[in-house]
C-alpha cells in the first residue's frame, strides 16, 4: 500500500485535511495554524478552501525541529539558569555538588 502523504499523489498544494494527516493534528489546530500566520497557506478555488504548498509544509517542518534544537542547546547552556534570559524562569534546577567552590 502507498503511503497516502507521497507527493505523486497528492500534488503541490495540500488540503488542511492532508496537512493536519501529515502533521498528526486535528484538522481544526491545522486551521489554527493557518489563520495565526503560523503555517502559511493560500485560499483557491470558488469555495475559497485553504491550500498549503507542500514546500512550504516542509520548510515549516524543519523550521519547528531546528526551534527545538535551539531550545534544548539553550536549555543545557550556562545561560538557561538565568532568570533574566530565561523569561523569569529558572529551565534546569542547579545542584550545589555541581558547584566547586563549595567544597
Amino acid at each position: 500500500m502507498e503511503d497516502p502523504s507521497s507527493s505523486a499523489e497528492l500534488g503541490r498544494f495540500l488540503t488542511l485535511a492532508d496537512t493536519s494527516e501529515i502533521l498528526a493534528i486535528t484538522p481544526a489546530e491545522a486551521l489554527d495554524l493557518v489563520r495565526s500566520n503560523e503555517l502559511p497557506a493560500i485560499r483557491v478555488g470558488s469555495s475559497h478552501a485553504w491550500r498549503v504548498e507542500r514546500r512550504v509544509l516542509e520548510s515549516y517542518i524543519e523550521a519547528k525541529y531546528e526551534e527545538a534544537r535551539r531550545l534544548s542547546l539553550w536549555e543545557q547552556s550556562d545561560f538557561g539558569n538565568i532568570p533574566e534570559l530565561s523569561g523569569g524562569r529558572i529551565l534546569r534546577a542547579q545542584s550545589h555538588t555541581d558547584d566547586p567552590d563549595l567544597f
